[in-house]
């Protein structure tokens, strides 16, 4: 309660330090969480660049180190503050800047830690809190994305749900979606640096575009299968993915429409939560089992065998063994391919956290190896469907297992090697299908269906 009368903080902290000298000014990027924060940590990244910054090298102090936060678990709030004490230890007199979203609501604790000189709990406050560094130019979008083959477009950002377990939508800023327009010209940048594979991401990507047609606005809904269409007529030779979207945002609209655009992935990642009704409900989800697999079948009928993944809360409270069972024939139904399932964790300041009929550890940690089992049966089962099929997939790596082979990703999320020259990383390639590979290491065979000349 003590902490409830505390007079507010500073969207950051004081800062007195002066801003490095140019021949000092090396920084550290360190994010944690999601394609989001990837991408916003890419953002900054090219924002210091502008501004004479360097990545210091291994083992070479930097000046600056910035920490880009998740706080999506109590464990991951832990994880920074490890981090933050591990940079002042291996770069004696840093300033070290934390933002992202364990910055929202930790700013008190997160400003004590060694080496911390700025707290910044709403990102759009970011830029004038690095003008103390001398970077008075923010970037309006990214042109590349470091360390990565596919790279990320955040849309949006902000949530308007109110899940009951989940509190990113008390750390997160408003419902803000961005301009079509930048980002046709981000993908444009992106497409022409190499990346060929763009994945569309946001703090909840269905509810791009909700904000600007939401009351009398008197504009025409621009949503996001509208963008879809836009992309797919940007040129050059890339593919577009999804990240995670709500069965509740996935209409007959957005099926139809997004069927018609040639560079969208068939993956569709539709966030399942638990396949008990009672769960659902208790968890405050807007949708019931049934619902959610008339959009699987839907989707299926539209798209050809198209790759399902979904992320699963196993032990919420007061889940019984029914409820759980009941979980396990949804998914068995559903036919996923991909199950990230992650017991459930008591998020202080939700208001799961304090129901009633908590379920033990061991409890949750059984239901996950079940699920975990189930989820390699629905894997291998479609994966054999897909055997004698042709693929487009992205090359990414030379396996030192296989020699002569490459390694990628198909359009529709599964992994795939197959013979072919080196240094082609990064190139999309047709293939067909010729069997499954190491079961282990969820691999499929295939052919290239071309040649290099």
């Amino acid at each position: 309660m003590s902490e409830l009368l505390s007079p507010p903080l500073p969207l950051a902290l004081p800062l007195p330090l002066v801003p490095p000298l140019a021949d000092a000014r090396t920084c550290r990027l360190v994010t944690l969480g999601c394609k989001v924060n990837q991408y916003e940590t890419q953002l900054v990244k090219e924002g210091l660049e502008r501004h004479g910054y360097r990545e210091a090298a291994e083992g070479e102090p930097a000046s600056l180190c910035l920490v880009n936060t998740c706080t999506v678990t109590a464990e991951a709030d832990s994880k920074a503050r490890q981090i933050i004490r591990q940079l002042a230890r291996q770069n004696p007199g840093t300033s070290t800047v934390v933002f992202g979203c364990y910055a929202a609501h930790g700013a008190r604790e997160l400003s004590q830690l060694p080496g911390v000189v700025a707290v910044v709990e709403d990102s759009r406050e970011l830029p004038d809190v690095l003008q103390r560094f001398g970077v008075h130019d923010w970037p309006g979008g990214i042109s590349r994305f470091d360390g990565h083959r596919r790279a990320f477009v955040k849309v949006q950002d902000g949530c308007l749900l109110n899940c009951t377990y989940c509190i990113i939508p008390q750390v997160r800023p408003g419902l803000r979606s961005r301009e079509p327009a930048e980002i046709l010209a981000e993908v444009t940048r992106l497409v022409e640096h190499g990346h060929r594979e763009i994945v569309l991401t946001g703090i909840h990507l269905g509810h791009y575009g909700v904000e600007n047609t939401r009351g009398r606005s008197g504009r025409a809904p621009y949503r996001l299968r509208h963008l879809l269409q836009e992309i797919d007529r940007l040129p050059g030779e890339f593919r577009v993915r999804l990240s995670s979207l709500e069965a509740g945002e996935v209409d007959e609209e957005f099926i139809d429409m997004s069927a018609d655009c040639r560079r969208l992935c068939p993956h569709f990642h539709l966030c399942l939560q638990s396949g008990s009704d009672g769960v659902l409900s208790r968890m405050r989800r807007r949708y019931r089992v049934g619902r959610f697999l008339e959009k699987l079948a839907r989707i299926r009928e539209r798209f050809d065998t198209p790759a399902f993944s979904t992320d699963v809360i196993v032990g919420f409270p007061g889940e019984t063994d029914a409820e759980f069972e009941e979980t396990l024939a949804a998914c068995r139904t559903a036919q996923f391919m991909k199950i990230h399932t992650f017991p459930f964790s008591p998020r202080k300041g939700t208001p799961a956290a304090g129901f009633p009929d908590q379920v033990p550890a061991a409890v949750r940690q059984e239901r996950v190896a079940r699920l975990g089992l189930l989820e390699g049966e629905l894997q291998r089962q479609y994966y054999r469907a897909l055997v004698g099929r042709d693929l487009t997939v992205m090359i990414e790596a030379r396996p030192a297992f296989t020699p002569g082979c490459v390694q990628g990703t198909a359009c529709r999320y599964v992994s795939v090697e197959f013979p072919y020259p080196a240094g082609q990383i990064g190139r999309l390639v047709p293939v067909r299908v010729t069997g499954l590979g190491e079961v282990a290491r969820g691999v499929l065979q295939a052919e290239a269906l071309e040649t290099i000349a």
